[in-house]
């Protein structure tokens, strides 16, 4: 996944950390076989090479239950969120092909957009999936990071453990308390440039609930003044220019977490906070840069911020 994990457990002495680690690790390299656009023999590079409409690709559940996901986050989002951006990832140089710092031009943007739309990945009733336009490509990235969040979370559950949190790439999920009683305390990265990784913005209680975070500091190009994040909207083929920088989800589930973020990201602080208090236990933090460089929060109901 290109990324760090960091698990913390509160365990029983005669637990063998090295034992579960393993597990771990295995269930981490199945999910990284399942969806890695870098690894050519993976199964989402195998559905992208597909060239036929009519053949059916059957997926396995990872893959499948990550789809599921996708397509309702596509749905509810209006298209902000959308799995198959693979070909404007790749155009403007954020992905596993091209060269970032270069601009593309109107045409070559409108080349890439016209093999974008979530809309043509049918997902079949007997669990198949094909294309409905044999350009269409995948890229699950800004999905597939919480979905290994969830999958260890449930690893740690099926072993008995009550007490962990998970954490991946900064996306995160807890379970239980800490140790000391206490609810596990989760902080939000600083949304600037030049912030250290443990420069902490927000911090918050985290228990029984998934938190990600979406931002354009940490991956971006610059062309004299101008900054291009790698967040694109997947409705323009540009990178989004709101003045969000940050967006965080707290979630039952970090697929959906994680996937929401980048969709915030997106959508803006209007909609993205309206958005989410129309959904069912699920909260938000939106930050918005101003022209004067101060930040301003966008918390949507029910978002606990210390």
């Amino acid at each position: 996944m290109g990324t760090t994990y960091h698990i913390k457990v509160v365990a029983g002495l005669f637990t063998s950390g090295a034992e579960l680690q393993q597990q771990i690790d295995n269930r981490l390299a199945a999910i990284n076989k399942s969806m890695s656009t870098y690894d050519p023999g993976s199964e989402i590079s195998r559905f992208n090479d597909l060239e036929s409409t009519s053949e059916p690709f059957f997926p396995s559940d990872d893959f499948l239950n990550v789809l599921q996901v996708a397509a309702e986050l596509y749905r509810i989002t209006d298209g902000a969120w959308d799995g198959t951006v693979d070909p404007l990832v790749n155009l403007w140089g954020f992905g596993r092909q091209g060269t970032s710092g270069r601009v593309p031009d109107d045409r070559e943007i409108r080349q890439a957009l016209s093999r974008v739309g979530f809309d043509r990945i049918q997902l079949n009733p007997a669990g198949t999936i094909s294309k409905l336009d044999s350009a269409l490509t995948l890229d699950l990235g800004s999905i597939a990071k919480g979905y290994g969040v969830d999958a260890i979370a449930r690893l740690l559950g099926g072993q008995g453990f009550s007490d962990f949190l998970v954490e991946i790439g900064g996306e995160v999920f807890a379970r239980g308390r800490r140790k000391d009683g206490k609810p596990w305390r989760v902080g939000i990265n600083r949304p600037v440039r030049q912030a250290a990784i443990d420069d902490v913005y927000k911090a918050m209680p985290l228990m029984d609930q998934a938190m990600a975070t979406s931002g354009d500091y940490r991956i971006f190009f610059q062309i004299g003044d101008q900054f291009y994040s790698h967040i694109l909207d997947p409705r323009t083929g540009r990178p989004v220019t709101n003045g969000v920088v940050s967006a965080t989800v707290v979630a039952a589930n970090c697929t959906v977490a994680d996937g929401l973020a980048t969709a915030l990201m997106v959508m803006g602080p209007e909609k993205g906070v309206a958005l989410v208090d129309r959904l069912t236990s699920v909260a938000c933090l939106i930050v918005v840069r101003q022209p004067d460089g101060t930040l301003t929060d966008h918390p949507s109901r029910g978002f606990v911020i210390n």
